[in-house]
This record gives structure tokens, C-alpha cells and sequence, in this order.
């Protein structure tokens, strides 16, 4: 899997998968595929975290349609965090 991958506490006792596909972006690839990859990774309880220079309103709306809720974080202009859930 592509992009700078970290792992987290979710509260839940399941580690989040983190994706920070920035590099990515910046590089000129397109971290969809990527992003996919993690969420076929997942296992129950576990929450994937999408680090991105933009809100990624398109991945929302994928990953809403697969039955995930999202939490939005703006921390700049150029720095948003997404934590996609899967009740």
C-alpha cells in the first residue's frame, strides 16, 4: 500500500489505519487505489484516517455509499484529517 502509513489508538482498542497520501498528492499520484487497499485492510472496529492537503469531498461521498460516517478536521487550509467509520 502507497502513501506514509501510521497506526493509532482509536479508543475503541482497535488501532486506526492512518494514510497520509500528501507526498502522494504532491508528487502527482492519484491515491485512490491506495485509499481502497486500506479500506479492504480494515478489520472490525478499526477506523481509517485520511491525511490530505483538501477536504476529500469525492472520497466522502465513495465511502458513504459503502456505508462509512466521517469526521472532518480542518487543521490549515492545506491540512485536513478524515476519520471514516463504519458503524
Amino acid at each position: 500500500m502507497e502513501g506514509e502509513e501510521v497506526v493509532t489508538d482509536n479508543g475503541c482498542g482497535k488501532a486506526d489505519l492512518v494514510l497520509d497520501v500528501r507526498a502522494m498528492l504532491a508528487g502527482g499520484q492519484e491515491p485512490f487505489d491506495a485509499i481502497m487497499q486500506g479500506v479492504a485492510a480494515l478489520e472490525e472496529g478499526q477506523d481509517l484516517v485520511v491525511i490530505a492537503p483538501f477536504e476529500p469531498v469525492p472520497l466522502e461521498g465513495v465511502l458513504s455509499g459503502q456505508g462509512f460516517t466521517y469526521q472532518v478536521t480542518e487543521f490549515s487550509p492545506e491540512h485536513f484529517s478524515v476519520t471514516f467509520h463504519r458503524d
